[in-house]
């Protein structure tokens, strides 16, 4: 062990499964964000209440350019209706 030299990781880390993708600086889905953030903490962490919520915030962020779209069956949307956003 050397002190002062890079450090090595043994465990590798990976990229994101979707890539990265651009932060919403100019606040265009803050409004959706923020009711989505205060479901989930009024459900203490149990999202399932909030879905159509956290729907509603990644439909923004494809509308506004933050993400590629894509269908929300691909996003674990799978059996809710107009479960398709334009996408593939």
């Amino acid at each position: 062990m050397s002190l002062g030299g890079p450090r090595q990781s043994k465990n590798p880390t990976a990229p994101p499964e979707r890539g990265s993708f651009p932060l919403d600086h100019a606040g265009d889905c803050r409004d959706a964000a923020q009711e989505y953030l205060a479901c989930v903490k009024q459900h203490r962490g149990q999202n399932n209440s909030c879905r159509a919520l956290a729907k509603r915030f990644l439909q923004c962020r494809m509308d506004h350019g933050l993400m590629m779209k894509d269908s929300f069956h691909n996003l674990g949307f799978c059996g809710d209706q107009a479960s398709d956003a334009g996408g593939s």
